[in-house]
């Protein structure tokens, strides 16, 4: 009994820690969006510039994740782990301190590169240390962290800037985080972990990062407005075949080396196992909901009628239903197993996706349906997609296996905003003819070059509350209800486009889980005496 409880210790101890890491490092990359025009006038740089401090962040956790998925497996999670927070809060002191805005860019470079890996070492260390039975559990803690921090992020940053007045205390303040995970994680994190002892693959890492910068670069010189127009621009198409050469160049690499005296990145073994594979489709599907997410309090605002101050509150019940579907999902994968737990997260996202352009017309409904897909998309989080992609890893793989997984939700988190935030765009296009429609039901006579006007005023769609503001002085009552209602209805259209999307890629997740289990069930069939492929 003493001993259990002596194991529990040791487990519970590592566990809190990687919590509260994953929390900070994934809380970043929000928090900073509610700063974004405070940024760029202390800088004095344009909006355009002022972009590239979540973009180079992006690219930065891009190149992290598989760097340090890797690198966990040949010299060790705990010192990768403190590696990590090390430079994650080195980083964040630097971005504080920044006197010039390529200071601050290189700083997030930093920032990034420490806050990328600590999700995927953190899982990989409970995948290898915790018992079976309790994997599921802890990793559903671990994506709850990671999913809540997510959607907080940018009212979280929003509350530091209000109390604060001052933008550097939204990075000072990861410093003393930083500085107690370190100290706490060389007291109690144990590494009993065997090292390989294979030289490590450092050409192929290389290549690999260069590969996977080229590939998310191309992603950002998406316009969701005029996408088919982006996908033929060379900014997108050149980096785009850049990236796909470089990786077809890396996994010949990588098989090369199979059975040599140097340990591939990527055991191309793994990627020949189809269910990890079809592991990966799922791990992009839940990467485009969690996406689409951060739409939500758009919606709230520019479709309920929520004020800007009210909209972040109303996001609390969607961020404590994903906490709590990570939880309940880590705890059904335990029991039940990561199929059973992804078919009932794709069915519950889909089902609350749904009831937005079907139903939701109040803050209630709201409430409910949010609810749904909060818990839908939580049980995605952490616990099965990442139970799934190590099963036939190996000790010597988990780490590289988590963080491909992750790598491929992060691209889709890099290419599925800009998809959904063109619905939002395109969708003003029809202002002008639900404006003509609207004042043709109601009788009414508008010069054109006033109807012209109104139709032009939120063609960008940027900030609908502005042009619901300018709107509701217009001092005849027919005219101003009529164009209200018009882009009410306008922008209802867009955000229809946006979550019948999420509904496919939830349903797209539920029937690409059934079929990775029917896999599953056929490899485990055909499975050799000599089972997993730990032993590079």
């Amino acid at each position: 009994m003493k001993e259990e409880s002596g194991m529990q210790k040791e487990m519970k101890w590592p566990l809190i820690l990687f919590a509260v890491g994953v929390f900070m490092a994934a809380l970043d990359n929000g928090i900073i969006t509610s700063s974004l025009t405070t940024l760029n006038a202390s800088f004095g740089v344009s909006p355009t510039w002022g972009a590239w401090t979540i973009t180079l962040y992006t690219l930065g956790l891009a190149i992290s994740v598989p760097i340090a998925g890797k690198l966990s497996d040949r010299f060790g999670r705990k010192k990768l782990f403190l590696i990590e927070v090390a430079l994650f809060g080195i980083g964040s002191l630097l971005v504080a301190l920044s006197t010039s805005f390529t200071f601050f860019l290189i700083a997030r470079v930093i920032q990034a590169l420490g806050g990328g890996g600590i999700f995927i070492i953190a899982s990989s260390y409970v995948l290898s240390k915790f018992p079976a039975q309790r994997q599921g559990t802890a990793l559903g803690l671990l994506g709850g962290m990671n999913g809540i921090a997510a959607i907080l992020g940018p009212n979280i940053g929003a509350f530091i800037l209000d109390i604060t007045g001052n933008w550097h205390w939204l990075f000072l303040i990861n410093v003393p985080i930083a500085i107690l995970l370190f100290i706490a994680g060389i007291r109690y994190i144990q590494e009993e972990q065997e090292l390989s002892r294979a030289a490590v693959d450092w050409s192929g890492i290389a290549v690999l990062t260069l590969g996977v910068l080229s590939l998310m670069y191309s992603f950002s010189n998406l316009d969701g407005v005029n996408m088919l127009q982006s996908l033929a621009s060379p900014m997108f198409y050149s980096f785009f075949l850049v990236g796909v050469a470089v990786l077809v160049i890396f996994y010949f690499m990588e098989k090369r080396l199979e059975g040599s005296d140097h340990e591939p990145v990527v055991s191309t073994k793994l990627l020949g196992i189809a269910s990890f594979r079809w592991t990966l489709l799922i791990a992009f599907f839940s990467g485009a909901i969690l996406a689409s997410v951060i739409f939500i309090p758009g919606f709230v605002e520019q479709y309920l009628g929520v004020s800007s101050t009210a909209s972040g509150y109303w996001f609390t019940p969607l961020a404590l239903a994903s906490g709590i579907g990570a939880g309940g999902g880590g705890y059904l994968v335990d029991r039940k197993g990561p199929i059973w737990t992804l078919s009932v997260a794709g069915l519950l996202s889909a089902i609350g996706f749904l009831l937005f352009p079907l139903w939701v017309e109040h803050i209630w409904q709201f409430v409910i349906a949010s609810t749904l897909v909060g818990i839908g998309f939580g049980m995605m989080l952490g616990a099965p997609v990442n139970v799934l992609v190590t099963e036939q890893a190996g000790e010597n793989n988990k780490g590289i296996a988590v963080a491909t997984s992750s790598l491929f939700r992060q691209m889709a988190m890099a290419i599925a905003p800009t998809i959904f935030a063109g619905f939002l765009a395109r969708s003003f296009s029809n202002l002008g003819s639900n404006i003509q429609s609207g004042l043709a039901d109601r009788g009414i006579e508008v010069p054109p070059a006033a109807l012209e006007q109104y139709a032009s005023g939120g063609t960008s769609g940027n900030d609908v509350s502005s042009l619901m503001a300018g709107l509701s002085k217009i001092p005849d009552a027919n005219i101003r209800e009529t164009l209200l209602q018009a882009v009410h209805q306008t922008t209802g259209q867009g955000y229809n486009g946006l979550f019948w999307s999420a509904v496919i890629f939830s349903v797209l997740t539920l029937i690409v889980a059934l079929v990775t289990g029917r896999l599953r069930q056929k490899e485990k069939q055909k499975q050799q005496p000599e089972g997993s492929l730990g032993s590079t």
